[in-house]
């Protein structure tokens, strides 16, 4: 298999996924690299074939079989490899878990980068596709900080919102977050519960083999 990776929380997550799955680099997939600040994805003639809409990541099988979007490839490596379980091992377990992945991908992902975007990604985004005026982004990113806060409180002291164990729904929060923070965002006040919630994560051993790798 081949994985077409850059920069980004998008990718972050299926890298990271992988290693949890004991997945290596070299081994079981090669790892190809797109230098999305350039714009390389949206210029390459071979990789828009494979995924047209030239985003990132996209996973391409030992068929030639293009998969995209991140969580439908993580899925299908869990179906794939489905020891160590990241989704859920029943049909309840597995409900739970794309439950708290869905409202975190709909209430805070869209809110909160449709606003870097607008505001400060502007220079990066704008010339490439349609973002909102720079008040509509601030206020898209309060939502997102209000949900935020909501994610805080329904954490509480726990490590973990599904299953009492890491899955998937805490991978997406992780990476999400963390990698927000290499780009200049910040926790919003009254989230003490999520940043304890991404140190303890941080410390993870594919946290820190994606960290290397880029």
């Amino acid at each position: 298999m081949k994985l077409y990776s850059s920069l980004g929380p998008n990718p972050r997550l299926v890298r990271m996924f992988m290693v949890e799955k004991g997945l290596a680099e070299g081994e079981a997939f090669e790892r190809v690299h797109y230098d999305i600040i350039s714009g390389e994805n949206r210029q390459d003639e071979g990789y828009l074939a494979k995924n047209p809409l030239g985003t990132i990541p996209t996973l391409e099988l030992d068929d030639g079989t293009c998969l995209t979007e991140s969580w439908p490839i993580c899925e299908y490596v869990e179906e794939m490899h489905p020891a160590p379980n990241l989704f859920g091992e029943t049909p309840v377990e597995r409900a739970t878990v794309r439950k708290w992945a869905r409202l975190f991908d709909q209430e805070v992902v869209v809110p909160m980068t449709m606003g870097f975007r607008a505001g400060a990604g502007r220079p990066m985004f704008e010339p490439r596709m349609t973002v909102v005026s720079p008040e509509a982004g601030a206020e898209l990113s309060a939502l997102a900080d209000e949900k935020w806060r909501w994610f805080d409180k329904t954490l509480g002291t726990s490590d973990h919102f599904a299953l009492g164990r890491f899955t998937f729904a805490d991978l997406i929060v992780f990476c999400f977050a963390n990698f927000g923070f290499t780009v200049g965002w910040k926790l919003p006040d009254g989230t003490d519960n999520l940043a304890r919630f991404i140190d303890t994560h941080g410390q993870r051993e594919s946290a820190g083999i994606w960290q290397q790798a880029e």
